[in-house]
């Protein structure tokens, strides 16, 4: 591919990396105060009545403790949210990134940058896989960050437990097993807290290096940076 063509699709990914990090600390923070109510009902121990479930479509009213966890639940459930819309944000602006600096089509079609993360068994790997071949491409020469294998295994971590990011059941179920067996719940978050500090640490490097290396192919022989380029690079 032409330099012509490859500049100017270059656009920085400064900005979706704040909105990213951002996201990441709120997610995390989310599940670290999760956590701790978690660890609140294991204390407190389930009521003589039982779980708030009772079986059969039957449920007890809820104490002011299970409550609050319902309502700490539901916002870590829209936090959550928020950052993978603004992680794949990211995600998306440094892949177009990658295929402009190394003018190669990348490894994953575009869908799986949305796709991956739900679809069983290739969620296993091809979100990784999508972030190290932005990584290869826009640094053929660097090796990719410690920190995104730590990250990747602390997510798998929190989805493979299978009550952490992926959970799709009841919270009052969530509730049942504070009370019963507090440590899978524990784990889980604990995993998702530090898959988001590992994150941030992630999203960071990888966009720090982009960067670095846009800086370097922007620039003409002389060492001035191409005026048209320029405008487009600092547009974030």
């Amino acid at each position: 591919m032409s330099e012509n063509t490859v500049r100017p699709a270059v656009r920085s990914a400064r900005g979706s990396a704040r909105l990213a990090v951002a996201g990441l600390g709120l997610a995390g923070a989310a599940y670290a105060l999760r956590a701790v109510w978690d660890i609140r009902l294991a204390v407190a121990g389930e009521p003589a009545s039982g779980p708030p479930n009772q079986g059969e479509g039957r449920h007890r009213p809820l104490n002011a403790l299970e409550d609050s966890y319902h309502l700490v639940s539901t916002a870590g459930s829209f936090l959550t949210l928020v950052c993978a819309a603004l992680f794949i944000g990211w995600l998306g602006r440094m892949r177009d990134n990658a295929r402009a600096l190394s003018g190669e089509r990348p490894r994953y079609a575009g869908i799986w940058v949305y796709a991956a993360w739900f679809v069983p068994i290739a969620n296993l790997w091809i979100p990784r896989g999508i972030v190290a071949d932005i990584h290869h491409k826009s640094a053929p020469d660097r090796k990719l960050p410690v920190v995104v294998n730590v990250w990747w295994a602390l997510w798998l971590v929190g989805t493979v437990t299978g009550v952490g990011l992926m959970y799709d059941g009841d919270t009052d179920d969530l509730i049942a097993r504070a009370y019963n067996g507090v440590t899978t719940l524990l784990v889980a978050d604990l995993a998702v807290v530090g898959a988001a500090v590992a994150g941030i640490l992630m999203v960071r490097a990888l966009t720090a290096v982009q960067l670095v290396c846009i800086d370097d192919q922007l620039r003409t022989p002389s060492g001035d940076p191409l005026k048209e380029i320029v405008r487009v690079f600092d547009r974030d």
